[in-house]
């Protein structure tokens, strides 16, 4: 089966097929960097990790596009309030791009942690000044967007005149978006209808970031950016474009408008996918409710409703167990029974090592024909196995169900556990079938799903629990076990140093 998402825009599967292949565009909105991360913040990245690498694993060109938003991000959706990187850096005291530089390496370094690929393009809505201005003036010449009082409109009345339907990615009716408006809202009055939103505003006196344009000193729109920057990376048409559900609207909605009111004249991309959110015991992650996890928080623990912490592979893990259109609830409980499972995975990494080598021995052990490796009667059982391998990408298939693709790799795994219990069963199956298996294994896990081996080693305490056993061979005049110890650390670096507190250690300076 090829591969098949599920389009929002549509509101079903389809198979996926790339506007210009083999290249692929995929666009992922990226975090506005005025606070850390929090697990909210990470689902996204991961699952379009994921995506990517899946397409590559098919032999896609992907060019992957995650932004960071550093200006226009107002606390309202209503085109109104601080820019939250302004707010931000008046609490601090410090400037707006000083705390967006140390939100975003924070950002990058956990999005590292959490096994994600770095996005081949990682554009600044603050470099791309140029490229937005463009857009609007494209939108106010074809007659969907005006001027006022500095400040720049999309409008959204015209726009649906003209016959396209503002709402149609997350099906919400006029009505609807009207109840959801607040006109009297300040700077509302500045708006022909409350259903317009601002594609540029003018700053007042007291805001810090701001440039030049053909309207007034001021800042892009949230929405604007991008739009600009995925047409510039990607084309008038990308092939992926995604977020979080809570960015379907009136984000992503007002992307969708912007692309088709510019001269792109295009819904921006071919397929817009959308992540579930997450909860916690249940109840909505809020920082209201004191249940708000971030990602620092979570990796060292305990914090806020998790009494532990929890690794970054853990923690990727947890949310591969979830399909990404399905909501995510967080506990101690599910977390530890994902540690559970991602270790799982790991030690059949190690297995698989084991069978391998297994296998050769088996083989050279083998003095003549009739004590070789039966091969008569390999075909059922080398096609089974190899049916069980196929499985995980079955699923990737099928609208990236990672759950179900995980499934199947611990039934993969539990196969390749009971050959390695049943050496006359592993001879059956044949080395061209187990070769081939242990190879879809390892590559769905490492290379696909993006799980790694992490050290859950502290070098500190080995080095005492090594110094303990020193102490005793010393005491016990177990020389030769002392010289032994002695030997293995200094091959790491360390050597150790007997002084009238006791035994002590110290880097090699050789």
């Amino acid at each position: 089966m090829p591969l098949q998402l599920y389009n929002t825009l549509t509101r079903q599967k389809e198979e996926f097929q790339p506007v210009h292949p083999p290249q692929v565009g995929v666009y992922l909105c990226g975090p506005t960097v005025y606070s850390e991360a929090h697990l909210g913040n990470a689902r996204g990245p991961v699952v379009f990790d994921v995506l990517t690498r899946y397409l590559r694993h098919l032999g896609y060109q992907v060019r992957y596009v995650r932004n960071i938003t550093d200006v226009g991000h107002l606390e309202s959706d209503a085109d109104t309030g601080e820019d939250k990187m302004e707010k931000a850096a008046r609490a601090a005291r410090i400037e707006p791009m000083q705390v967006a530089q140390h939100f975003t390496n924070r950002y990058r370094q956990h999005m590292l942690g959490l096994g994600c690929l770095p996005p081949d393009i990682e554009p600044q809505a603050s470099g791309h000044i140029i490229e937005q201005i463009q857009v609007i003036e494209e939108i106010i010449a074809n007659g969907l967007a005006y001027e006022a009082n500095g400040s720049v409109y999309f409008d959204v009345p015209k726009y649906n005149e003209e016959g396209q339907r503002y709402g149609k990615l997350s099906n919400r009716s006029i009505e609807d978006q009207l109840a959801g408006t607040r006109a009297n809202l300040e700077g509302q009055s500045e708006k022909r209808s409350p259903l317009d939103f601002a594609l540029w505003k003018k700053a007042s006196p007291e805001h810090i970031m701001r440039w030049p344009s053909p309207w007034s000193e001021g800042f892009p729109g949230w929405h604007l950016e991008c739009s600009a920057m995925s047409r510039k990376y990607l084309g008038d048409l990308s092939d992926i474009h995604g977020g979080g559900l809570d960015l379907m609207f009136p984000h992503h909605e007002c992307e969708i408008a912007q692309s088709q009111g510019s001269h792109s004249h295009s819904d921006e991309a071919r397929i817009w996918m959308h992540n579930n959110m997450i909860t916690v015991n249940g109840t909505k992650m809020s920082k209201s409710l004191g249940n708000f996890v971030l990602l620092g928080d979570m990796f060292l623990g305990p914090t806020g409703p998790l009494a532990f912490g929890y690794s970054p592979m853990v923690v990727r893990f947890f949310l591969l167990q979830a399909h990404y259109r399905s909501p995510v609830d967080v506990s101690d409980d599910a977390l530890q029974a994902a540690r559970k499972g991602y270790r799982k995975l790991m030690n059949g990494l190690r297995l698989l090592e084991e069978l391998v080598l297994g296998f050769s021995l088996l083989v050279a052990g083998s003095d003549n024909d009739n004590q070789k490796p039966a091969t008569r009667n390999q075909e059922p059982e080398a096609q089974q196995l190899l049916q069980l391998a196929a499985k995980p990408a079955e699923f990737l298939d099928d609208d990236l169900n990672t759950p179900r693709a995980l499934a199947a790799l611990f039934d993969l795994l539990k196969r390749f556990n009971t050959l390695a219990a049943n050496p006359a069963a592993l001879a059956v199956v044949g080395p061209e079938a187990l070769a081939a298996a242990a190879t879809t294994y390892r590559t769905m896990v490492q290379d696909v799903l993006g799980l790694r081996e992490e050290t859950a080693v502290n070098p500190e305490q080995l080095i005492d629990l090594t110094l303990g056993f020193y102490s005793e061979a010393k005491a016990d005049k177990a020389y030769d076990k002392v010289d032994q110890i002695r030997a293995a650390l200094k091959t790491q670096g360390i050597v150790i140093k007997d002084t009238k507190a006791g035994v002590e250690w110290a880097y090699s300076e050789e």
